[in-house]
């Protein structure tokens, strides 16, 4: 098989982590193909940054911040405009891939091939902290029910498969992505995007953890799913009642039960754990009504700024409905 990456980097005024993550891409083992930069408005030089390294990417300025999930969308609708490219790397500015990431995870992608007859849907990278610790709330659950495949790989030392996954260096199969006639929710902005799109992929396919694949996420601070999310949890909440409302069809009805029940329990944490708990009804009450009482906008509308985005929407998502 062919393999063709098309990598696609989602920058928002970190000029300074752009450089190193585009330097992560530009020193891999395997270098993507082709590198896509999706630009949510920065105004602190990244576009010059991007546009003065080696590395040489594609880049699309959005006309307002559309957040990482408004980013991954436009960036995947491009990517897949080019009838080459066999598979899809995501990553956020903050990331900064080892040189060997790539290479580990094409590795693993052909190992499970050979194991299950058929590419995986998406593949993980680990991301640790600046430390070295193991970033877990990136970190994936191993898959309760499979659908398909091996449970585990052996060439690729810890890979298990996994429902979900983060876009924190995550390798999607575009012949996957083109079958589903979908993209990432540009209306979650940021929170659950990833979760959303990814178990809508593997709903009925595979895709591993690959811990020999490894990035670092240089986020301010180290923290897990659980740690207090200050004003963010707004999005968490409003983005989970809309994938319980409008993304049933991903899950099964045992895993849209453990989905509910272990959503309510992370809330309870976050309430209880919470430095401010005034902020975090607010958040709640929020998250809940515009969770419960709208429905999330479509990618064309969203992005109804950016002419060649929306073309590129419309090619992967021809039926979706424009509201």
């Amino acid at each position: 098989m062919l393999i063709s990456v098309t990598a696609v980097v989602v920058s928002y005024n970190r000029a300074g982590l752009l450089r190193e993550c585009l330097d992560g891409l530009y020193t891999q083992t395997r270098r993507p193909d082709r590198v896509i930069l999706i630009d949510n408005a920065s105004t602190d030089g990244a576009v010059a940054v991007a546009r003065a390294h080696p590395l040489k990417p594609e880049i699309t300025v959005l006309d307002h911040n559309v957040g990482g999930a408004g980013g991954f969308c436009a960036g995947i609708a491009l990517a897949l405009g080019s009838n080459d490219t066999t598979h899809v790397w995501l990553m956020d500015d903050d990331t900064v891939p080892t040189p060997t990431a790539l290479e580990r995870l094409l590795e693993a992608g052909e190992e499970a091939r050979e194991r299950n007859a058929v590419w995986p849907a998406a593949l993980g990278s680990k991301a640790v902290w600046t430390d070295g610790r193991e970033h877990l709330m990136n970190k994936p659950r191993e898959r309760t029910w499979l659908a398909l495949g091996g449970r585990h790989l052996v060439r690729s030392a810890g890979a298990y498969q996994v429902r979900s996954l983060s876009f924190v260096s995550c390798l999607l199969s575009a012949r996957a992505i083109r079958a589903a006639h979908a993209l990432p929710r540009s209306a979650f902005f940021l929170w659950n995007d990833d979760y959303e799109f990814t178990t809508r992929l593997l709903r009925r396919a595979t895709g591993y953890y690959v811990p020999d694949s490894e990035v670092v996420h240089k986020t301010k601070v180290f923290g897990s799913s659980d740690a207090d999310p200050g004003p963010r949890f707004f999005y968490e909440v409003r983005n989970k009642c809309w994938v319980l409302r409008h993304s049933g069809g991903n899950f099964t009805p045992a895993e849209y039960a453990e989905l509910l029940l272990k959503t309510l329990r992370r809330w309870a944490l976050t309430i209880m754990r919470s430095h401010d708990r005034k902020l975090t009804f607010s958040c709640l009450g929020r998250g809940l009504r515009e969770g419960l009482g709208t429905n999330p906008r479509s990618n064309a509308v969203l992005l109804a700024g950016n002419p060649e985005v929306v073309a590129a929407i419309r090619t992967v998502e021809p039926s979706a409905v424009e509201r």
